[in-house]
């Protein structure tokens, strides 16, 4: 009687209309059921059923019903769906195509199908394809997806360099090369360089040696010349290789394996500065006193040189530290050039720590691959003295082309950091306010504040604080205009001392060029370009930390379960556990609540406050070292799972490997809801 009756219909659309409506963010989970979350942290629980209809990471609008005096989000309308273009697997069902993405927390299974023009039956089960989602559950009957790409079989030992290029949308192998190469007919004099004493200092197995060091000693200080390789010689603007370059924007590292952002034979062959052979070079002459600080009367120019020894950095760093290096017995025009390096390297680091920023101290870890991909070992690499003394010949030439640019014509590609966020900084004036920071609120946006409190940081005795205040600080970008670079602790800086690897140095080197023949400058770079280099930095990163992830949980699979103990630092607080840095490796691991203390109601993890608390009172927080074990290697999630090599309590222990798995995947969700933590924006 009441089938299809358009009064009641009506009426049942008014009802809807008038229940309460919210704007969220879905948050899914691995046993089927979600959660709503708006903007002010309101979370409404989503049925397994409806879940059906959405998926995890989705911005939806939702009605909020009330059952049982339970309120439920009934989501309605998509405003942005979480999938477009993603990785995925095969997953065959009856012998027809779907796809199940590459995500910690998403299982769905996409109905798909390959776009015109790729054969169906070449997928074949597990293998990795790129995806393009093309209709969504909440405005058609499910999910619907379009295979554009099958990147490599499910068994390759390759896959992990494969999946995560293709992730990040990143070219897998170096650039078009040319027929043939010649320089350009540039109207620009080049001093001949070649009988000086110039070397380069690299890592043994590198090739794109892009940078050559000469110094003299003099009675009130340094005279120190960087040359620098110059692609531009080469390269014209405009030219299809220029165009390639500025669309990778960078060379990409990986472990293993590098991509280069320009023909292999210009980055590793003829603009590469290797040892005895003449090279086109810009270059930059700068006097340095004993104190440390940089003279005014730096010059740019162009020149030709020629290395005079091709230097590693541990052979190096072993024969000043250590008065000698096996395999390693330099000249005497080589061993004064490195002993005026390290003299000036001193006087440098005492300057920038008096009136500028350092580096945190922080060894890098490098992956040891066979021929089959696998890794064998994992090298930890401190930043020794041949490694300060490049960096410090660096950031002096950066320093100089920063200030170079700003002053003639006034723009060029920066880096500009801006220590805070804007919309953070009233937190972190209000946390350091806590501590008795020494640092007033209004002096945090200042170069000189952010310096000030940056040097009082490092007088503390625990790394906490700063752990903390990260969270607030921003990322630093590329810009066409000078800025202050909060995180080197400096008014402005430029980059120009890696062009075979950084498109923005080619950039600074075509307009200091242009300042040096007289000729017009290149136009400002437009925010276009400045934009595309930021981004291709953050995803070039991205790539390089999932690429380690995925790495690191194959080599260290044999340490699960056994009883090897790992010192690590914890890096970040989720409610669902803690994560945590290894420090013999590098590999980041997780270890959930439940692998801490077994009755979760005593136990509180905080992320606002960066503390676990059992029973209310502090047992660990950000900054703190303790001792794990290995628990689980997934694969699945790239992730390490650990547990206290000390168990609070011994019901730890049991948890079952599903639960385990569940645990990691909610912090995964959570963690990436919380975004990246900036470093303390030395990222220079």
């Amino acid at each position: 009687m009441f089938h299809d009756n358009p009064l009641l219909a009506q009426l049942k659309q008014q009802l809807r209309e008038n229940l309460p409506k919210k704007e969220g963010v879905v948050r899914g989970s691995d046993r089927g059921f979600g959660f709503l979350e708006t903007d002010n942290r309101e979370s409404y629980f989503i049925p397994p059923q409806q879940m059906k209809k959405v998926m995890h990471g989705d911005r939806i609008t939702a009605i909020i019903r009330t059952e049982n005096e339970k309120e439920q989000a009934e989501p309605e309308t998509l405003i942005t769906p979480f999938l477009s273009r993603f990785v995925g697997r095969i997953k065959l069902i009856k012998d027809r195509l779907n796809v199940v993405p590459d995500h910690p927390v998403l299982k769905e299974v996409i109905t798909a199908r390959p776009i015109k023009g790729l054969d169906e039956k070449q997928f074949a089960e597990g293998d990795w394809v790129i995806a393009h989602l093309k209709r969504h559950g909440l405005t058609d009957n499910g999910h619907f997806a379009e295979i554009s790409e099958r990147i490599t079989a499910g068994d390759d030992p390759e896959a992990p360099w494969w999946v995560v290029l293709r992730r990040h949308d990143l070219p897998r192998c170096a650039p078009a090369d040319a027929e043939s190469w010649q320089q350009l007919d540039e109207p620009l004099p080049r001093e001949d360089l070649t009988a000086l004493p110039f070397v380069t200092i690299d890592g043994a197995s590198t090739k794109d040696m892009d940078d050559a060091l000469y110094v003299v000693t003099e009675a009130d200080g340094w005279r120190l010349t960087v040359a620098i390789a110059d692609p531009t010689a080469y390269v014209a603007p405009g030219s299809p290789i220029d165009a390639e370059a500025a669309k990778r924007a960078f060379t990409v590292y990986l472990p293993g394996r590098n991509i280069p952002m320009i023909p292999r034979t210009l980055s590793d062959e003829l603009c590469s500065l290797k040892e005895g052979e003449p090279r086109q070079a810009l270059c930059c002459e700068m006097k340095i006193g004993h104190d440390g600080a940089i003279a005014d009367d730096f010059r740019f120019f162009a020149a030709t040189i020629c290395s005079q020894g091709r230097l590693i950095y541990d052979q190096v760093s072993d024969l000043l530290e250590h008065g000698s290096a096996d395999g390693f017995t330099p000249n005497d025009a080589i061993r004064q050039q490195l002993q005026g390096l390290q003299a000036l390297t001193a006087a440098r680091q005492q300057w920038r720590g008096e009136h500028a920023l350092l580096f945190s101290d922080r060894p890098d870890y490098a992956f040891e691959l066979n021929e089959a991909g696998a890794v064998v070992a994992i090298h930890v690499e401190p930043r020794r003295i041949a490694n300060r003394m490049v960096e410090e010949a660096m950031i002096a030439a950066n320093i100089c082309a920063g200030l170079f640019l700003a002053r003639t014509p006034g723009y060029g590609i920066f880096n500009v950091h801006p220590g805070f966020d804007a919309e953070k900084i009233a937190g972190a004036a209000e946390l350091l306010a806590a501590h008795q920071a020494p640092v007033a609120a209004e002096r945090l946006g200042t170069l000189e504040g952010f310096c000030e409190l940056r040097r009082w940081l490092e007088t503390l005795p625990s790394p906490f604080l700063d752990c903390r205040l990260r969270r607030y600080q921003t990322y630093s970008v590329m810009a066409s205009q000078p800025g202050p670079h909060f995180g080197l602790g400096l008014p402005a800086y430029a980059t120009w001392t890696s062009p075979i690897r950084k498109y923005g140095d080619m950039v600074n080197h075509r307009i200091i060029k242009a300042l040096l023949q007289g000729a017009a400058c290149p136009a400002e770079p437009d925010a276009a370009l400045t934009q595309l280099l930021s981004e291709a930095r953050r995803l070039n990163r991205f790539a390089e930390r999932d690429i380690a992830d995925w790495l690191y949980v194959r080599f260290l699979l044999p340490a699960v379960g056994s009883e090897q103990t790992f010192s690590a630092e914890i890096i970040d607080v989720v409610r669902g556990g803690i994560k945590v840095r290894l420090q013999e490796n590098g590999a980041v691991a997780f270890v959930p609540a439940g692998q801490i203390f077994s009755d979760k109601k005593r136990l509180e993890c905080s992320w606002d406050d960066g503390k676990v608390y059992l029973d209310k009172e502090v047992r660990f927080e950000l900054g703190q070292r303790i001792d794990v074990r290995l628990k689980d290697a997934i694969e699945a999630t790239r992730s390490l799972v650990a547990t206290l090599a000390t168990p609070l309590d011994a019901a730890t222990q049991s948890e079952s490997a599903e639960e385990l798995e569940h645990e990691v995947r909610e912090a995964v969700a959570e963690a990436l809801d919380h975004g990246d933590t900036p470093d303390s924006g030395s990222d220079a």
